[in-house]
């Protein structure tokens, strides 16, 4: 039985991730250690906290005795999802970003090459790559230059550089994997699709940055996890894949959608100052990843979206005492 540690896996990623494996990979013991931060949820996981593979260790990544205590036991692998993430927070304060995001990956590397961790993910994101322009129909490939433009996505691309460094200088067998925006169960209500769900349902006014045309490429969650579990059996140390769905819509369009669904009123619509150093457009080139590893997105945004608004609407007790 391989033993494989996840890192923030309490988070809207980390969970759906954990989950994945435990229901349906008896073979593979996973430890998850959170700090349980304000986006980390133990609730999350609830349904297999009793599971015989199963194990959650409450503790910082920064933490090096702790994590060294849990590594000297045995890990096989690691999957690096936790982050400081929410970019409003990280452009308030950057400290806690700059902390978790790139000494903590720093603590998993060095600890990963001490104790020869057969393989290492590190989760990032597409934001490393900095915005493209509206009116352009290119896409980020795994070549893009990272040209990061808020304090969490600088962080995200110093944690890559400290993963590719590894790899290069001393062989750990990592690799990094850049998504675009995923959407779907347990995400934590200070991002767009959950906040813009629960404002409806509570007939509160709905905050648009800008002209609410900046656009992101979506992908389901699910999609998301069967990548990165198809990269941990398949990826080769050293690469980077790129991971997306080919969904790009614009902020107000998924707003107006899901207001839509609701049978909600636009006028909940309240267009704001927008952020500073705000992206304009994401899009990902996913090509690697199909073509060399097999692995295609299986969830419709269409089908995505409504499961999704479905789910926020059944679970108010999960996010109510979140608010």
């Amino acid at each position: 039985m391989k033993t494989i540690v996840v890192t923030g896996g309490c988070g809207f990623i980390g969970s759906n991730f954990v989950r994945h494996l435990v229901e349906n990979h008896n073979d593979i013991f996973v430890i998850n250690i959170d700090k349980l931060t304000y986006a980390g949820n133990i609730k999350n996981l609830s349904n297999i906290d009793r599971s015989k593979n199963y194990k959650f260790i409450r503790g910082d990544i920064c933490n090096s005795n702790l994590i060294k205590s849990i590594f000297k036991q045995g890990v096989d692998c690691v999957v690096n999802f936790a982050a400081e993430s929410h970019v409003d927070r990280s452009i308030e304060d950057s400290k806690m970003f700059v902390q978790t995001n790139i000494l903590g990956t720093q603590t998993l590397l060095d600890l990963s090459l001490k104790y020869g961790i057969e393989k290492y993910i590190q989760i990032s994101t597409d934001e490393v790559y900095g915005s493209l322009p509206l009116d352009s129909s290119t896409a980020f490939s795994e070549d893009t230059p990272i040209a990061p433009r808020n304090p969490y996505s600088a962080s995200k691309a110093g944690a890559d550089m400290l993963v590719r460094a590894y790899y290069q200088t001393y062989g750990l067998p990592a690799i990094i994997t850049r998504c675009t925006n995923n959407y779907g169960p347990y995400q934590y209500p200070e991002k767009l699709i959950p906040k813009t769900i629960i404002n409806a349902i509570n007939e509160k006014p709905i905050g648009v940055y800008g002209d609410g045309l900046n656009v992101r490429d979506w992908i389901h969650v699910r999609d998301h996890c069967s990548a990165i579990l198809t990269v941990l059996e398949q990826g080769i140390a050293g690469e980077i894949y790129n991971i997306g769905a080919d969904n790009e819509i614009a902020n107000i369009d998924i707003v107006k959608l899901i207001l839509k669904h609701l049978n909600k009123s636009e006028k909940l619509i309240q267009y704001v100052t927008d952020r500073p150093g705000h992206d304009r457009r994401y899009a990902m080139n996913a090509k690697k990843i199909r073509e060399q590893l097999m692995w295609v997105p299986q969830v419709k945004f269409s089908e995505g979206i409504r499961e999704t608004i479905e789910w926020y609407k059944s679970n108010q007790n999960w996010w109510a005492r979140l608010l």
